[in-house]
């Protein structure tokens, strides 16, 4: 019977799988962005979405070998289901997408595409019919307290390794809800502020109370159209202006116009509003020396910064100018160390 193999078998399968799933995604990558990526969601030379994979493709072409047909479908229906659930899962775990199909057509919410889907099945049958059978001859070569050590230890390092990129990736999502929240709470101190600076002090006190809320709201329109303190028209519409570095620059602006207007006029501004803005800053710099905190602190650290180059095309629908934010300040570290590098040769 084929595909008939033992657990430690189908382990080391697994692995082999996976290696070479790294090679071809690692060297494909590597190609469109003309630089060495180290493909995956772990940092060893292992892509366990196709060590799944391979071992699902011999597991659902084992009862139809002898029908060529019956093994593309199965291959199409059963590596679909597996791209789908393991898509499903990391966003949900992860809150970010490591590939998507939104640019092909007939795809299914960017996890599945019907391109895919019958490509696995034809990679099903020439894996199956051709490329098992010399790999199975060369797996029951190896004496089996060789294969059963082998195994073993790369089990001990994968599951390391994987352990370090499920924290990794936890901590991202961490850092990418920790900025969103940061940015709506910087936008509204922002809008806070425009408002302190666009009316005199009693006249601020009267929209604090709800007496002058359409005031507030014509500060929050004000903000979203662009022209809050050192925002530029069309800032806010691009993504440049939810930016936590242009949001914070632009607090500091409006901090020391607020500032300046006390100071220069006192008597305008009733105590309450100028413990408003004592208390807006403080809140402020609490943000900022947040932006680093247990979860986010080490976040650049070298395993965690060759994560997110390893995967260019990760994207997070809800967390998208965060991420985007992160990529950019990892890629001008990375590029200022290779230019570094450079010039010490």
């Amino acid at each position: 019977m084929v595909f008939n193999y033992n657990i430690i078998q189908w382990l080391f399968l697994f692995f082999f799988y996976s290696f070479c799933g790294w090679c071809w995604e690692s060297a494909y990558v590597s190609i469109l962005e003309k630089r060495f990526v180290n493909r995956g969601f772990m940092r060893g030379p292992f892509l366990p979405l196709y060590g799944c994979g391979g071992a699902m493709m011999l597991i659902v072409s084992k009862p139809y070998y002898d029908n060529i047909f019956l093994v593309y479908i199965a291959g199409c229906i059963g590596a679909t289901i597996l791209e789908y659930l393991t898509g499903v899962l990391m966003e949900t775990l992860f809150k970010v997408r490591y590939w998507t199909y939104d640019h092909k057509k007939f795809n299914y919410k960017g996890y599945i595409c019907l391109e895919s889907s019958l490509f696995w099945g034809v990679c099903t049958v020439v894996f199956s019919h051709f490329l098992q059978l010399p790999i199975e001859k060369l797996l029951l070569a190896i004496p089996m307290n060789i294969l059963s050590i082998v195994t073993i230890i790369l089990t001990v390092i994968n599951s390391c390794d994987f352990m370090l990129a499920f924290k990794t990736a936890i901590e991202l999502r961490d850092v990418l809800m920790y900025m969103d929240k940061a940015r709506e709470e910087m936008r509204r101190m922002q809008r806070r502020l425009d408002v302190i600076i666009a009316f005199r002090g009693e006249d601020v006190k009267e929209v604090k109370d709800g007496i002058g809320s359409r005031m507030e709201n014509l500060g929050n329109k004000a903000y979203e159209l662009g022209f809050g303190l050192s925002s530029k028209v069309g800032e806010i519409g691009n993504g440049i202006g939810s930016r936590l570095d242009v949001l914070g620059s632009s607090l500091e602006k409006s901090f020391s116009t607020v500032r300046e207007k006390i100071m220069s006029s006192p008597s305008d501004y009733v105590l309450g509003v100028r413990e408003e803005v004592s208390e807006l800053y403080a809140k402020y710099r609490i943000i900022k020396d947040r932006m680093t905190p247990a979860p986010v602190k080490n976040f650049f650290e070298w395993y965690k910064e060759r994560t997110i180059m390893g995967n260019p095309t990760m994207s997070s629908e809800k967390f998208k100018f965060s991420l985007e934010e992160i990529k950019e300040k990892i890629s001008m570290r990375d590029k200022g160390s290779d230019e570094s590098e450079l010039k010490e040769e």
